[in-house]
Order: C-alpha cells, then structure tokens, then sequence
C-alpha cells in the first residue's frame, strides 16, 4: 500500500517528499473535495519533485459535462500530472459515469499513454445523489480507467467509515480487483485508520487534514513534521 498526501502548493509537496509520502496529490480545498488547481501551480508542484516521483491532480468534482471534463484531463496531463482524479459529482448511473470518463480517458491516454485515469465517488453519495461508490468499479473499468478512489465530499468531522461497514468497502476493493483496477481510500483518514485500511486491500491512502496544523478543510497547511510522523507509523504497520 502507497502514501498519497494532498498539497496545495509547491512548498508543500517539498514538505511531503520530505516527510516520506509515495505520491503528492494537487488539489484546491477552495473548489471542493476535488477541488481543481490551475495548469501553473500543477506544473510548480511537478518541477519540484525528483525525478521520477509520481504526482496526482484532480481536475474537479465534475458535473455531467464530458467535453468540459476531457479539457480539463488533458490539461492536468499535459501540465505534468502521471494521475488524473476526476470526481463523478455530477452523475448517478453507470451509464452516465462511462459517458463522463471515456473522453476523459481518451483525452489523457491520447496525449501520453503511460499517465493513468482515476475515477473518484464519493462514501456520502446519498446527500447529493451521485453514483453509489458499489457501482464504481464497473463503471471505471467499461471507461478505461486505471483505478478508482472512495472519498467524501462534505469535509466535516464525517470520515469515511462513517459511511457503509467495512464489508461494503471489502467488496468494492475485490470488484475492482477482479477488473484491474487499483483502488485507492480517502476521506478524513488518520493514524487510527492505517491498519483498518491496509486489512481492506485498498492501494493507496489518500490524507490531507491528517498531516496538517489546523484540521479545518480550507485553511488547513501541511506540516511536514506530521507527515514524518505519519509516514512512520504507515511503513511499520507494513
């Protein structure tokens, strides 16, 4: 299983690869729980990183507008980004979500075909109606997807495991397994949460507001002493 940590600039992805992170992660809490950064700060936080170290960035939590999704893929590709996380906010049907994600697919994949789709759900999919994280695996393997992530969108005091059991999550994992697919957690994950998610078969993990001074979602900054720390219980529960 690999560490992602979500930055917000370049000074924080130094932080994290200090810290010991696997992946750095750009997103904007200011736009959601996949909030977007534009193609400039991707391309700062990607000229910062050593060489060959794999970054991340989301491109939104997305209405069911495919042609506005596949520009924004290729611009997080093209601005150095090896993964694209595309959020399905707008979409509830397995249908929807293959008609959101191939062009996205075909947008990155045609521009450089070693970078990898990421489709995103959301655990707390019920307040907003989008697609159920059960129908994610599915759908990410009929678009071409190389993984799929489980977060949460509403980034209060709600984590993950707040929503649905662990055997819910367990067979999600094994679907998506049995088509090809990686699967990464997130949402409001910790310290007290490594073991739990490892036992699952998941990946990655996904954290942000664990490895920040301030665990509000807007105004939260990495600190890069927590990251160690985090980092270091995550190798021992190895």
């Amino acid at each position: 299983m690999r560490l992602l940590v979500s930055v917000v600039n370049r000074f924080e992805a130094q932080e994290a690869v200090k810290g010991g992170a696997d992946i750095i992660d750009v997103k904007n809490p200011l736009e959601g729980a996949l909030g977007a950064q534009p193609p400039e700060k991707i391309r700062e936080i990607f000229e910062v990183l050593p060489p060959h170290y794999e970054l991340s960035a989301c491109i939104g939590d997305l209405p069911n507008l495919p042609g506005t999704a596949s520009l924004a893929a290729l611009g997080a590709a093209v601005s150095g980004a090896d993964y694209v996380k595309a959020g399905l906010f707008g979409v509830s049907t397995v249908d929807d979500a293959v008609a959101l994600m191939t062009p996205v697919v075909r947008a990155v994949q045609g521009y450089d075909s070693r970078k990898k789709v990421v489709a995103a759900g959301y655990a707390d999919h019920k307040t907003f109606r989008s697609l159920a994280p059960a129908l994610l695996p599915s759908a990410a393997a009929a678009a071409g997807c190389y993984g799929i992530l489980v977060d949460v969108r509403g980034k209060g005091s709600d984590t993950l495991f707040d929503y649905g059991d662990d055997e819910q999550l367990r067979s999600l994992i094994c679907d998506a397994h049995d088509l090809g697919l990686q699967v990464g957690l997130a949402g409001g994950l910790g310290e007290r949460d490594i073991m739990k998610v490892r036992a699952l078969g998941a990946d990655i993990m996904g954290v942000r507001r664990a490895v920040c001074s301030s665990r509000g979602w807007v105004e939260s900054k990495l600190d890069g002493r927590l990251v160690s720390v985090f980092a270091e219980m995550f190798r021992v529960a190895a």
